[in-house]
C-alpha cells in the first residue's frame, strides 16, 4: 500500500498537466453518461406499463450506476495520463468488478422488461406470483454468473465451483420438477397468451371463466358458480377453446319435416331458410336436405351471429328459430313428430295429419 501511494505521488508530480486534461476528459464522459441516464429515466416515465422496447432499454439505462460511470471514465483516460503500473492495475481491477456487475444489472432489467412487455395489459397482476419468482430466479442466476466471471478474470480457478453449481442445480431440479413444470407452464401462458384473466374458455367437458392465473394453478369459475382449480401444466396439456376471442358464433337448426312435403316446397326450403336468417340480420352459411330419416325428412340450416358475446348469440338464435316457425306456418310446411305424424303449424289446425301408409310389399 505504501508503494502504491509513493508511486501515485510521483505520478502526480511528473504528469500533472496530463492528469488535469484526463480529469477534464473524464468529467465530460461522466456528464455524457449522466445525460444518457436521464434520457432513460424520461423514457420510463412516459410508459409505466413497459409496452415498448424503447421503455425496456430506457429502464436498463436508468439503472446505470454513478460509480460505473466514474470507473469507465477513468479507464478511458488512464492511457493518456500515463499512470504507474500499480495504479493502472488497480483501475483495471475495479473496472472488471464494476463492469461485470453493471452488465448483470442491465441484463436483468432487459430480461424482466421483455417478460413484462410480453405480458398483456392487466395480466401482470394475474401472474404476479410467477413474475416475482421470475425476478428472483433471473437475479440469482445473473449475479452467480457475474461472480464466476469476476473470479475467473481475477485468476481464480472456478472449474470446481461451476461443477458444484451444476450438480446442485440438477438435484434441485429433480426434487422440484413438479413445481418447475407448473412454473414453466405459467411462463407459457405469459408468453403464448392462449387465454387471459376474464376470458371464457372450455376444455374437455368444462366451460368456465378465468379468474386467476397463479404460479402453480389456474382458477376458473364455471357457469354454475363452481370454483375449479387445475394445475397450469395439466391445463396446457388439453385442447383449450377460447370463446372470448371468437370473431363470431355459429348456430345450427335441424328440421324434421314430414314425408308429405311437396317436392317443390322441399326444393325451395333452403332459400326460405336463407331469407329468414338474413331478414333477422345474421350471416347465412348453408341450408339443405341432409337425410331420409326413419320418420321424417331432415333439413339443416347453419348461420353465424357476428358477435362473440354468448348472450347476443343466444338471443339471435332464438329470434331465428321463432322466425322459421312463422315462415313454416305461412308456407304450410308440416314438421314431423318422433312417431312420424305430421305436425301442421297452421293456425286453427284441428288435428295432426297421420303418417303416410307404408307402401305394399311386392
Amino acid at each position: 500500500m505504501t508503494e502504491l501511494w509513493a508511486a501515485t505521488q510521483a505520478w502526480f508530480q511528473q504528469h500533472f498537466l496530463q492528469i488535469l486534461i484526463g480529469a477534464a476528459a473524464g468529467t465530460v464522459i461522466v456528464l455524457i453518461l449522466l445525460a444518457a441516464r436521464g434520457l432513460g429515466a424520461r423514457l420510463c416515465k412516459r410508459d409505466q406499463r413497459v409496452t415498448s422496447w424503447a421503455t425496456i432499454f430506457g429502464r436498463a439505462i436508468d439503472r446505470t450506476g454513478t460509480i460505473f460511470m466514474i470507473v469507465v471514465a477513468a479507464k478511458l483516460v488512464d492511457g493518456y495520463a500515463q499512470p504507474p503500473e500499480m495504479v493502472e492495475q488497480t483501475i483495471n481491477f475495479i473496472f472488471i468488478i464494476v463492469s461485470v456487475i453493471q452488465v448483470a444489472i442491465w441484463a436483468r432489467e432487459i430480461i424482466l422488461g421483455f417478460v413484462e412487455h410480453r405480458t398483456a395489459a392487466g395480466e401482470h397482476d394475474a401472474l404476479g406470483s410467477a413474475l416475482n419468482i421470475i425476478r428472483v430466479l433471473v437475479s440469482v442466476a445473473l449475479f452467480i454468473i457475474a461472480a464466476i466471471v469476476i473470479l475467473d478474470n481475477l485468476g481464480v480457478n472456478v472449474t470446481g465451483l461451476v461443477a458444484g453449481l451444476g450438480i446442485g442445480g440438477i438435484a434441485i431440479g429433480l426434487a422440484a420438477q413438479g413445481i418447475f413444470a407448473d412454473l414453466f407452464a405459467a411462463l407459457s401462458i405469459l408468453f403464448d397468451r392462449p387465454f387471459r384473466r376474464g376470458d371464457s374458455i372450455g376444455y374437455d367437458q368444462t366451460a368456465a371463466t378465468v379468474e386467476t392465473i397463479g404460479l402453480k394453478s389456474t382458477r376458473l369459475r364455471s357457469a354454475t358458480g363452481e370454483l375449479r382449480v387445475i394445475s397450469n401444466k395439466n391445463l396446457l396439456d388439453k385442447e383449450i377453446r377460447n370463446n372470448t376471442r371468437l370473431s363470431h358464433r355459429r348456430g345450427k337448426f335441424a328440421l324434421s319435416v314430414a314425408y308429405q312435403l311437396d317436392p317443390a316446397k322441399a326444393a325451395a326450403l333452403p332459400q326460405l331458410l336463407k331469407d329468414v336468417v338474413e331478414k333477422e340480420g345474421h350471416h347465412f352459411v348453408r341450408a339443405g336436405f341432409v337425410n331420409f330419416g326413419t320418420n321424417a325428412l331432415t333439413f339443416e340450416v347453419e348461420f353465424d351471429v357476428e358477435n362473440r358475446d354468448f348472450e347476443a348469440f343466444y338471443k339471435g338464435r332464438h329470434a331465428i328459430g321463432i322466425a322459421i316457425l312463422k315462415r313454416l306456418e305461412e308456407e304450410a310446411i308440416a314438421l314431423a313428430a318422433p312417431d312420424g305424424r305430421a305436425i301442421t303449424p297452421i293456425a286453427g289446425a284441428g288435428e295432426d295429419t297421420p303418417p303416410p301408409a307404408a307402401p305394399p310389399r311386392t
